[in-house]
């Protein structure tokens, strides 16, 4: 079965490989280059220029940034369709006699789009349609030839099984969710249940560190390229469908992975807000201190972040007879590294670091490197924003979608890291399942924990008192 190199090898520093295309002229097919480059170029002549024939296969770089991309402009069962249609009709795959010789020499190639297709945007075979046509089309190149038969057979085994796991890891997902409830509420409850927290449960933060990242490696390896895409995507002014994109968006593991940065934050409230005594509060603010170090230093970004806007929450801000306790210098070198000041200048340099120190690494542990993905999403949000989709003429604008695909394949290579850190289900289920006060409990945890400092403070903490508890 034809293999297909990482995704670090796909991309070159300046953007995108200079020498993919031969064609010295500027304007090719309906395709537009410059300096070998392609720029831009109209919908059915990019479609043309997806489909392998005998003696040409797109590079793999070009087929990323189209299947990446064209979704923006038609859904990908259309593509799917056309794609199918190309190669039938090119390669006289439905002409019984057509040219054996011929089929075999083709055959590969197609077999290896799909592959690459199956392989990088597995979630759109969710859609019956994808699934029926890539079924068609596969069964057309096998049928005859024993090694193509077990080719497609492997590819789409290999496809089902990537589906099964979504599903599974989806139903987690949702079975987690069902069992939320704001910690306050259980406190009430049952006051019994809740005898636990994060430093009894795990009291080195470095092992703390490491169950996070497990966490935010499972849940980035399940996002798929295209729902950056997806995310902010708006209707093509060309596209005369009437229906909305939803039809097209089949996960929400996006959504998912923001859900769990707001719950870390959450989690590191809670658990600051909880205690009754100012120095057991400050014990557990240095622990998470110590545990957003030992996350920045293996590269998790994304927790760190957590951490720190747990930390900076005002019911946590506001204890400063708490703060007053801790130590606090090592938490100014982590805000400093996180300081959103000039565009995240700080963060973007150790961000550099972690992605250079990841494609040189030895072990599995010097390769990860979990970005903070709230800025992510907004840098391929301005991105997306900034450019337009088509040009004047109603050409695609090639140009932008080269930097949308360099930028989603550098993820694409940091999701495939598999954590190599042993998994404690003891504490993972404690970070996943620990019920956590809402906004509100927080503020009264806060003001019972520390009282009101000004009329405000006052009037809201009476408010919640009264709210929550039933109390005046």
């Amino acid at each position: 079965m034809p293999q297909t190199p990482p995704f670090s090898a796909m991309f070159d520093s300046s953007g995108y490989n200079r020498n993919l295309y031969q064609s010295a002229e500027e304007s090719c097919g309906g395709l537009y280059y410059h300096d070998n480059n392609l720029l831009s170029g109209s919908l059915e002549a990019l479609i043309q220029h997806l489909v392998p024939n005998v003696d040409y296969y797109p590079d793999r770089t070009y087929i990323f940034t189209f299947l990446l991309s064209s979704r923006l402009f038609m859904h990908p069962y259309e593509l799917m369709a056309k794609v199918c249609h190309l190669c039938v009709e090119h390669q006289r795959l439905n002409d019984p006699n057509s040219d054996k010789n011929q089929i075999r020499k083709i055959a590969p190639k197609i077999l290896q789009l799909l592959t690459e297709w199956t392989e990088t945007f597995p979630y759109d075979f969710r859609d019956e349609r994808m699934m029926r046509n890539l079924k068609d089309l596969a069964h057309r190149i096998a049928s005859g030839e024993e090694t193509y038969r077990k080719n497609v057979q492997q590819m789409i085994q290999c496809l089902i099984r990537k589906l099964a796991a979504l599903s599974q890891y989806e139903e987690v997902l949702a079975k987690i969710s069902s069992t939320s409830t704001d910690r306050l509420t259980v406190i009430r409850t049952k006051p019994q249940s809740i005898q636990r927290d994060i430093i009894t449960v795990c009291s080195d933060p470095y092992t703390l560190a490491q169950q996070l990242t497990h966490i935010e490696l499972e849940r980035l390896n399940y996002i798929g390229p295209e729902e950056f895409v997806q995310a902010f995507v708006q209707k093509d002014p060309l596209d005369n469908d009437k229906s909305c994109y939803s039809d097209r968006k089949k996960t929400r593991n996006l959504e998912a992975y923001v859900e769990w940065f707001n719950r870390l934050s959450y989690l590191v409230a809670t658990e600051i807000c909880m205690p009754v005594k100012k120095k057991h509060r400050a014990r557990v603010i240095e622990h998470f201190i110590d545990v957003a170090r030992e996350c920045f230093n293996i590269g998790n970004f994304n927790s760190l972040m957590a951490i720190i806007s747990g930390m900076n929450m005002s019911p946590v801000s506001r204890l400063k007879k708490t703060w007053a306790k801790v130590k606090t210098a090592k938490f100014d070198v982590l805000e400093h590294q996180m300081d959103p000041s000039s565009n995240f200048y700080n963060y973007r340099t150790a961000l550099r670091g972690a992605a250079q120190r990841s494609l040189t690494a030895h072990s599995s542990r010097e390769k990860i490197v979990i970005p903070f993905f709230s800025l992510l999403i907004k840098d391929i949000y301005f991105l997306n924003e900034g450019c337009a989709n088509r040009l004047p003429n109603g050409h695609v604008n090639f140009e932008k979608f080269w930097e949308l695909a360099k930028q989603v394949s550098e993820f694409m290579t940091w999701k495939q890291v598999e954590c190599p850190f042993e998994r404690d289900r003891k504490i993972l289920q404690y970070l996943l399942t620990a019920p956590v006060f809402s906004e509100d409990s927080l503020y009264l945890a806060s003001y019972e924990s520390e009282g009101p400092e000004n009329h405000i403070e006052k009037d809201r903490w009476k408010s919640l008192r009264s709210s929550l508890l039933g109390r005046v």
